[in-house]
């Protein structure tokens, strides 16, 4: 049973009272949410993931909880704030900001627990198992570049984040909403108008924000890891003509390590990992100047 099969009504009185039971990738959560403001976008965006059994005896790894603030707080200006197995030192946002919270406190809660992984700041798509990792800086073009490659046949494994297995080298999926921001939001709405975009967020800490749904089959393939196979850091630069350009070895190492959350945490495990990875892929520097170039040069790669 899927999160979109529950009627929008019985999604708001489960994630008020007992709490809503789903799977995201590799991981089982458990969200709880006194926000009647959050419901409808959240059933929207995330119909494909599968809830969780009602017999199941998996471990649930992610206790989650948006509540209001108190006092007057739940009156004036109200706020809303983000726990995660007890409160969290994220700054609580406008209530009605209550979906974009959400999304950065899972991916914190990500970020600083999913240790069984080396964690990589990355958006990771695939094609026929093989897997294109694009990390890249805040205003890269990354999660652009991410959405309109998923909008053309691309698997989207994750917009964020890279979940390596160190035993295997694998990418694990984590197929969640793809965060738009700013411009970014009116270039995916021109270049794939059928893929599905929520409500506009404006004034957060990033601009204003919207999320792309991720394609049902991405969500329903979230069991299917991907081997890494190229790694392409994308650099957007209006106007510029797209090129594609090696990466040295050398380089292509302190760029993976030094993108990893937890290389230094993981040990001698996560300096083995990253050069596994280093050498079973091919690093390379794009620079675009247009999105429909830019899918069209990973396309090709893609066919070598």
């Amino acid at each position: 049973m899927k999160i979109g099969d529950l009627s929008l009504e019985e999604l708001t009185r489960r994630l008020r009272q007992e709490g809503l039971r789903w799977h995201a990738g590799p991981f089982t959560v458990r969200l709880q949410v006194q926000a009647r403001e959050f419901c409808a976008p959240f059933h929207r965006l995330y119909a494909q993931h599968r809830l969780q059994a009602p017999d199941s005896r998996e471990v649930t790894e992610f206790h989650l909880t948006l509540r209001p603030g108190e006092g007057l707080r739940r009156w004036w200006r109200p706020k809303i704030h983000f726990d995660l197995d007890g409160p969290t030192e994220l700054a609580p946002f406008p209530r009605d900001h209550a979906l974009p919270l959400f999304e950065w406190g899972f991916n914190f809660g990500i970020a600083s627990r999913a240790n069984g992984f080396l964690i990589l700041h990355t958006a990771v798509v695939a094609r026929e198992d093989r897997a294109l990792l694009l990390p890249g800086l805040p205003g890269s073009g990354k999660s652009t570049l991410c959405a309109a490659l998923v909008s053309r046949g691309w698997r989207l494994l994750s917009d964020e984040f890279g979940l390596v297995r160190p035993e295997t080298r694998l990418l694990h999926p984590l197929p969640r909403p793809i965060a738009l921001k700013n411009a970014s939001i009116d270039v995916m709405r021109a270049f794939a108008p059928e893929m599905p975009i929520g409500p506009l967020f404006p004034k957060t800490r990033k601009g204003t924000v919207a999320h792309m749904r991720p394609p049902a089959a991405s969500v329903w393939q979230e069991e299917r890891p991907a081997r890494p196979v190229w790694v392409v850091s994308p650099s957007f630069q209006p106007h510029a003509k797209g090129v594609l350009e090696p990466v040295p070895g050398d380089h292509a190492f302190l760029r993976l390590s030094g993108n990893a959350f937890n290389y230094e945490l993981q040990g001698v495990r996560g300096f083995a990992t990253v050069a596994g990875l280093t050498r079973q892929c091919r690093f390379f520097d794009l620079t675009y100047g247009d999105l429909a170039e830019a899918v069209e040069m990973l396309d090709r790669l893609s066919r070598e």
